[in-house]
C-alpha cells in the first residue's frame, strides 16, 4: 500500500504575519526569497486577502496588485492563493455582482491560481456569484465552511453545505476554524463525515491559539484530510498556524509523503527569522500574540476577539465587567441565531454584548451594523434568531429574505465615475471601490510624489 500524501499549504505570506504582525511585512521583504519559497514543495503559498490589501495601501505605501504581480514573477511552480469573504471581497459590507466578477477576473489575471471562498454566515447564496466568476475565468475554486459550535452546526449541517458546495462546482473543500476552537475529536469526527460525501480534497486551517491545533491537524490526517494549513516556524504558533517543519517531521516519520524540502524550508526560515527580528527590533511584534489562550476553547471566542474585548472595556473603564461580558456573548450569539463568530460577525456580536453590559439594560444600545443583520442585509442566519429581540432591534420594518446583493445596483461605473483620471487602470477602480478612504490618497500620490508635502510642511510648522 502506498504511503498516503499529506500537501501543505504555508501562509507566511498572508495569514502567518497578518495574525502576528498586523499584515505589515513589505513586499521588499518577501521578495528575495520567493524562488526559494517556490522550490520547498507546498501545495500553494497564501500571499493574498484578508487584511494584505487594506495594509498594503494604508500602511505600506504599497499597490496590493503590484505585489502580486511580483510574487508571481518568481513563484513559477508553486500555486498561490488568496482568501476571499464572498460577496464582502475583501471588505465588510456587500459589493455588487459587476464588483465581485470584476474582482475575481483581475485576481486570476494577475496571478492568483485558488481562491479560498467564504461567507461569514455559511449563506451559500452570498458566494454564488464569486463561484460562478471563479469559474468562469479559469480559477480553483475552493468553496471554505467557517467552523464553529453551537446547538445547530452538528456535522450533518457541515455535511450538507459540502454537498451544495460541490454542486456549485467546488474543485477542494475547506474548513476555516478562525477561532483555534475545532478540537481533535471534533476534527476526526467531521473530517469522516465529509469524506463520506465527496471525493473533493479537503484542505484544513486552523490557529495555534488554544494549544492543540498539532493534535488537531494529526486527527484530521489520519481521518483523510488531504491539506494543511500551517506556517514556517518564524511567523508560526500563538494567532497563527502552527509550525511547517515540525509538522512534516512528525508526519513523515509516521510515514506520511509530505513531497517537501527541508533543506530549502531551512533556507527560507533562516531568512525568515531575520525579518521577524526587524519586527521585534522595532515594537511591532508584540510578545502578546505568542501566549496560549484554552480559555478560546471554553467560551469558544476567537483570541483576538478577547484582546478587543477587553480594549473596549478597558476604554470604558470597565474592565471589571469582563467575565459578564463573556457571559453575555453566548447568549447574544444564541439571539442573533448562531453565527460563526468570524469577521466581520465576531465583532458586531461582541459590541453587542459590550453594549449590554455596560449599559445595564439589554438591547438599550443597538449598532447599525446589528440593525442591518437583524433586518437580513447580511444573509440568512443558520438558525432562526430570537423573536423578542427581533422586535426591539428591528421595530416592525420589513426583513429582507432576498439574496442581500439582488438589492445591490452595479457599481464599478459609478466607481469610475468617482475616480476619473486619477484610475490608470482598472485594478485602481477596485482598489478605490473596496477602500475609498485610503486607496484615493494612495492613487493621488501614485500620480503626483509631492501632492501632500504642502500639507506635510504645514503640520510641521503648526
Amino acid at each position: 500500500m502506498n504511503p498516503k500524501r499529506v500537501r501543505f499549504m504555508d501562509t507566511i505570506l498572508r495569514d502567518a504575519h497578518q495574525s502576528l504582525i498586523a499584515t505589515r511585512m513589505t513586499t521588499a521583504q518577501m521578495e528575495p526569497i520567493l524562488e526559494v519559497l517556490d522550490d520547498c514543495g507546498f501545495e500553494s503559498l497564501e500571499v493574498w486577502g484578508g487584511a494584505t490589501f487594506d495594509s498594503c495601501l494604508r500602511f505600506l505605501n504599497e499597490d496590493p496588485w503590484e505585489r502580486l504581480r511580483i510574487i508571481r514573477k518568481h513563484v513559477k511552480k508553486t500555486k498561490l492563493q488568496m482568501l476571499l469573504r464572498g460577496q464582502n471581497l475583501l471588505g465588510y459590507k456587500h459589493y455588487s455582482d459587476d464588483v465581485v466578477e470584476e474582482f475575481v477576473r483581475l485576481s486570476i489575471k494577475n496571478g492568483i491560481d485558488v481562491i479560498r471562498v467564504f461567507d461569514a454566515l455559511n449563506d451559500l447564496r452570498n458566494i454564488e456569484t464569486s463561484m460562478k466568476s471563479i469559474k468562469k475565468y479559469g480559477g480553483e475554486a475552493q468553496c471554505c465552511i467557517c467552523y464553529t459550535i453551537s446547538d445547530v452546526h452538528t456535522d450533518q449541517y457541515y455535511v450538507e453545505l459540502v454537498k451544495k458546495m460541490e454542486q456549485m462546482g467546488a474543485d477542494s473543500i475547506a474548513i476555516k476554524d478562525m477561532a483555534g476552537i475545532l478540537t481533535p475529536h471534533n476534527a476526526s469526527k467531521l473530517t469522516k463525515a465529509i469524506k463520506a460525501v465527496t471525493k473533493l480534497p479537503l484542505e484544513i486551517h486552523t490557529h495555534a491559539t488554544s494549544g492543540i491545533s498539532e493534535m488537531t491537524y494529526l486527527k484530521a490526517v489520519e481521518a483523510g484530510a488531504d491539506i494543511i494549513d500551517t506556517a514556517l516556524s518564524p511567523f508560526s504558533g500563538g494567532t497563527s498556524q502552527p509550525a511547517t517543519e515540525s509538522l512534516m517531521i512528525a508526519l513523515e516519520e509516521m510515514g506520511y509523503e509530505t513531497g517537501l524540502n527541508l533543506q530549502k524550508i531551512n533556507e527560507a526560515v533562516a531568512y525568515f527569522q531575520n525579518v521577524k527580528q526587524e519586527f521585534v527590533d522595532n515594537g511591532l511584534f508584540n510578545p502578546k500574540v505568542m501566549d496560549i489562550e484554552p480559555k478560546t476553547l471554553i467560551y469558544q471566542v476567537p483570541g483576538g476577539m478577547l484582546s478587543n474585548l477587553l480594549k473596549q472595556l478597558k476604554d470604558a473603564k470597565k474592565e471589571n465587567l469582563f467575565k459578564e461580558v463573556l457571559e453575555e456573548i453566548p447568549r447574544v450569539r444564541k439571539e442573533m441565531g448562531y453565527p460563526p463568530l468570524v469577521t466581520p460577525m465576531s465583532q458586531m456580536v461582541g459590541t453587542q454584548a459590550v453594549m449590554n453590559v455596560i449599559s445595564g439594560e439589554r438591547y438599550k444600545m443597538v449598532p447599525k451594523e446589528i440593525k442591518d443583520y437583524v433586518g437580513g442585509l447580511y444573509g440568512q442566519a443558520p438558525a432562526p434568531l430570537d423573536s423578542d429581540i427581533v422586535k426591539i432591534v428591528n421595530g416592525d420594518n420589513t426583513i429582507i429574505t432576498a439574496r442581500p446583493a439582488d438589492l445591490l445596483a452595479p457599481q464599478l461605473d459609478q466607481f469610475r465615475k468617482e475616480l476619473k483620471d486619477l484610475a490608470m487602470s482598472e485594478e485602481d477602480v477596485l482598489s478605490y471601490g473596496l477602500f475609498p478612504a485610503v486607496a484615493l490618497p494612495f492613487l493621488k500620490k501614485k500620480h503626483d510624489p509631492f501632492y501632500d508635502v504642502v500639507e506635510q510642511i504645514v503640520e510641521v510648522i503648526l
